[in-house]
């Protein structure tokens, strides 16, 4: 047993935060801790010690917020909200808009129906949270996503994305099970005239099985029928699977490619493991766990090793290109993913149409197959240090190299023959040009996952890094994992109402 690190975690049954330690052993990665009262748990945080490893080598920066909601915070994961302890700023800001929902999932973290009381916040309350997300300094939350409970069952809930845009939100979504998106064609279209960017779509597979047993019946059709709705409306959206052992584990090949055959409306597919938020019995986590590096090798079992453990990298590894575009416009970039290198994990994937002869499945071309990933980082990293040392027409010469260096980290054979890569990178950091990262995302799949952190594998280090964060009607902004797993149950106490029967058959239509 090799030891990695102290931390804090809580205990599965009570909640409390105890100290914890992170180990390796027969090369897993695992933590364990001890509950005075409920004795000792073990659990897998990471099935591959040298993955975990590896991505330690891009740990994110810490640019920790200048107005703190909890200025005097009495240690973490206490006090969330946002305390003086937490070391990054919001990049994702989350208001669960309702409780409320068309449906009764098993693996949902809220609902009205089984809590017996309705959280929804009015609509001058949600305006002061997103105010409150606004005015974090000094990087104001850029992203916004509504989220649930239901969203669309709000009857406001295109005025609310107009709220956002009024706000200053450059980015709006919505976190969906796409059911009222099927029902009501006219949704998408009223939802992207009022600004919205993204349909966040809760999307289990392509049969019917993972839908009966994540969400209770087949909601396969309905999902269908919302895509092809965002389609007429122009409305990009991103596939969610919540990916459960021995339930959907099988169908991650066929997600992907059922996005590639979409992609001219989905771009991306943002895969999250099921968390285990106290409902599971401590003797049936591990057989149910599904880390980070048992995603990735199923990802390449089932695209035929076409995308395979070296192409994926941690969220912070992109911050030298936030850095180097920062340092280019002479200002602090507005936005760098500085989460935890361990909560998550993403590659680009890219779709050769022109190749000759190939497989749907051979058109997957990993973005590190024609660009020299890591070099590519590092020249950023190191000429964003370069100009902002300063010196003569220094950005000026900087681009220079750009052009010719940029080149020649790219495999010509390797690339697909639609995509102009060299062009298009020159163009992304001489022009920050929006056209030219419209052209390096067409005919790419972001593919990644957020594996969030449930109390048997809660690590307060991943927490003080966490840049995904909810507003709270009490002004308090708490990251995810430490909202899920150890505040939703007070906050929905504190700001509910009894739950009226008759409410939730408005939206079961």
């Amino acid at each position: 047993m090799e030891h990695i690190k102290k931390t804090k975690s809580l205990c599965p049954t009570c909640f409390k935060p105890v100290e914890a330690e992170v180990y390796e052993k027969e090369g897993k990665i695992c933590i364990k801790k001890t509950c005075s009262e409920h004795g000792e748990f073990d659990n897998t945080y990471w099935t591959n010690a040298d993955l975990y490893k590896r991505v330690n080598n891009h740990p994110p920066t810490t640019k920790s917020i200048n107005n703190p909601q909890v200025p005097e915070g009495t240690g973490c994961p206490d006090s969330c909200g946002i305390c003086n302890e937490h070391e990054t700023s919001t990049v994702l800001g989350l208001i669960d808009v309702t409780n409320r929902c068309n449906l009764k999932c098993p693996v949902c973290f809220a609902n009205a129906a089984v809590s017996k009381k309705l959280y929804e916040p009015s609509f001058e309350e949600i305006r002061t949270m997103l105010k409150n997300l606004r005015s974090l300094d000094p990087a104001p939350t850029p992203a916004i996503q509504y989220a649930g409970g239901e969203p669309t069952v709000r009857k406001d809930i295109v005025e609310l994305i107009k709220l956002a845009k009024e706000e200053g939100f450059s980015h709006t979504q919505i976190a969906t099970n796409g059911l009222r998106l099927a029902r009501k064609e006219s949704l998408a279209q009223e939802l992207a005239d009022a600004g919205l960017n993204t349909v966040y779509l809760q999307f289990d597979g392509i049969t019917e099985e993972p839908y009966i047993y994540n969400r209770g019946k087949n909601l396969l059709p309905q999902k269908l029928e919302a895509i092809e709705n965002c389609r007429k409306a122009g409305l990009g959206i991103v596939l969610v699977p919540t990916i459960v052992k021995g339930v959907n584990d099988d169908q991650i090949g066929d997600i992907i490619q059922f996005a590639i055959e979409n992609i001219d409306i989905i771009h991306g597919v943002n895969f999250q493991p099921v968390s285990f938020a106290g409902r599971t019995p401590a003797d049936q986590v591990e057989e149910q766990r599904i880390t980070i590096p048992d995603f990735i090798d199923l990802v390449g079992e089932q695209t035929n090793n076409q995308v395979q453990n070296d192409d994926f990298y941690p969220p912070s590894a992109v911050e030298p290109i936030s850095e180097f575009i920062g340092a280019l416009e002479g200002e602090e970039p507005s936005v760098t993913l500085n989460c935890h290198q361990h909560c998550g994990i993403a590659t680009y994937i890219f779709i050769d149409k022109d190749k000759e002869g190939s497989t749907d499945a051979e058109k997957i071309v990993p973005v590190t197959k024609f660009i020299d990933v890591d070099k590519f980082l590092e020249f950023l990293e190191e000429n964003a240090e370069k100009i902002n040392e300063g010196g003569f027409a220094i950005k000026s010469r900087v681009l220079a190299k750009a052009t010719r260096q940029l080149p020649k980290l790219l495999d010509k054979d390797e690339t697909p023959e639609s995509l102009e890569i060299s062009k298009i990178l020159i163009n992304v950091f001489k022009d920050k040009s929006y056209k030219a990262l419209g052209d390096f995302h067409k005919n790419s799949l972001l593919i990644s996952c957020m594996h969030f952190m449930d109390p048997f594998n809660f690590d307060e280090d991943r927490v003080k890094k966490c840049v995904i964060h909810y507003a709270v009607p009490d002004g308090r902004i708490i990251p995810f994992c430490t909202m899920n797993s150890m505040y939703r149950e007070g906050i929905e106490e504190k700001f509910s109402v009894p739950f009226k029967k008759g409410k939730q058959s408005k939206v079961e239509e």
